[in-house]
């Protein structure tokens, strides 16, 4: 086997433009797939990502009526909705694939929010203790909350830093006072996310996605909510999970569950449903893949051709080495070992064109994502299918070739020379 390919590799060197033109086919096919593949991955994962939210893994679960989130901020508190409670967080706490679980109170837009006179247009948060470790959030100043924060109902609040932004002007706000509905509430820590995450912006549907998440949020503890807005309102739920792979899955469970424990009454028009993120980004790579598969076809055009460029250029290779055949059937080689030899060199020839088509999609994803600011990410089980499939194109079209070089008849071979 080993002086097979020893003698392929010799008989490549030795006609090497003709190699190389023989391989181009290969080259070009396997180059176009591993670059279509790149590119249809990496845009996958910036779908992913994009939607996700830079790999936190987590779920929300929302109050919904009739198919829409119901929002407390302009909405009453509805009486058919029961506060969750720690019984039923726990059961939240069993599901498969959940790590940890948070519940909080939000106000969206909330206009009674002030800073020496300036209005605020975030978010207000009520969050209990697990919720900045759930969503990935980091102390950058100041403090966090602690459990005496909770069980004094202390009035302390922690900002984001694009309220720093635009409710401070940009200067430490640990130690001001703020207004929230009439309440003085004291600013004790600024957070920011961990993972900083920039979506990308493509459309007026992407810009409207992300925009709310622009003006920023104030934190209070849970335990306060209910001082502040004055009596008890369902929660929201949010879920860390081991990966996004299980996110439709603990979201779709968790949803069941509150809304078989937490409504009230059989002809209500609300439940809990889970924001399905996972699902919208494979709805959006199923889309672009769609395409990008059928660009793979197109491109695999080209390895038939490059294998019917294998196939000519063996057959005129069994015709120059004729003599060379009947020689070694003469002093006993067997069909096997000449059939081995041919199918070696063409399996060599092509390996090595998938080899260097590989080498030439990687060089032409990163450049194209360079000119054109495409995210791609570089396939490793691809560049193993390609250079197996490769081989497997040399195999195919050069049996044809071999198994007619060991079926010449050694005397009729020695007299053609």
């Amino acid at each position: 086997m080993f002086e097979n390919v020893r003698l392929a590799f010799q008989g490549v060197w030795s006609h090497k433009l003709r190699s190389m033109l023989t391989m181009l086919g290969i080259i070009i096919g396997i180059a176009a797939i591993i670059t279509i593949v790149s590119t249809i991955k990496g845009t996958n994962e910036q779908i992913k990502e994009n939607l996700i939210g830079a790999g936190n893994n987590v779920v929300a679960v929302q109050l919904n009526q009739s198919g829409y989130v119901y929002d407390l901020s302009w909405n009453e508190v509805p009486s058919a909705v029961r506060p969750i409670s720690q019984e039923t967080r726990q059961e939240l706490e069993q599901i498969p694939g959940a790590q940890k679980v948070t519940l909080f109170y939000s106000r969206s837009n909330s206009e009674n929010v002030y800073y020496q006179n300036y209005q605020y247009n975030g978010s207000i948060m009520g969050v209990d203790r697990n919720y900045f470790s759930a969503y990935g959030y980091q102390i950058r100043t100041g403090r966090g909350f602690v459990d005496s924060d909770y069980e004094d109902f202390r009035k302390v609040a922690i900002v984001d830093e694009s309220t720093v932004s635009s409710l401070f002007a940009g200067k430490n706000p640990v130690g001001e006072a703020i207004e929230i509905q009439g309440d003085v509430f004291t600013v004790i820590g600024v957070v920011a996310m961990s993972q900083e995450f920039t979506p990308t912006i493509n459309s007026m549907n992407d810009y409207w996605m992300y925009s709310g998440d622009s003006a920023g949020s104030v934190f209070i503890p849970d335990a306060v909510w209910p001082v502040v807005y004055r009596f008890d309102e369902p929660q929201n739920v949010a879920i860390k999970v081991e990966n996004t792979d299980v996110m439709t899955t603990v979201g779709k469970a968790a949803a069941d569950l509150l809304t078989q424990r937490q409504i009230v009454g059989d002809n209500t028009d609300f439940d809990y449903r889970s924001q399905d993120m996972l699902e919208q980004a494979q709805q959006l790579q199923k889309m672009s893949q769609a395409t990008n598969t059928q660009l793979v076809w197109i491109a695999s055009i080209s390895l038939l051709v490059g294998g019917i460029g294998v196939m000519n250029i063996m057959l005129v290779s069994v015709t120059e080495r004729t003599a060379e055949i009947g020689l070694k059937k003469a002093i006993g080689a067997k069909k096997r070992r000449i059939l081995m030899q041919f199918l070696t060199e063409a399996a060599v020839l092509t390996s090595l064109g998938g080899v260097i088509g590989v080498a030439t999609g990687i060089g032409m994803a990163e450049l194209i994502s360079r000119m054109m600011e495409i995210p791609v990410a570089i396939s490793l089980p691809a560049i193993g299918i390609s250079v197996a499939f490769s081989t497997l194109i040399g195999v195919v079209f050069g049996l044809l070739p071999a198994t007619q070089a060991a079926n010449l008849n050694p005397i009729q071979a020695l007299r053609r020379d």
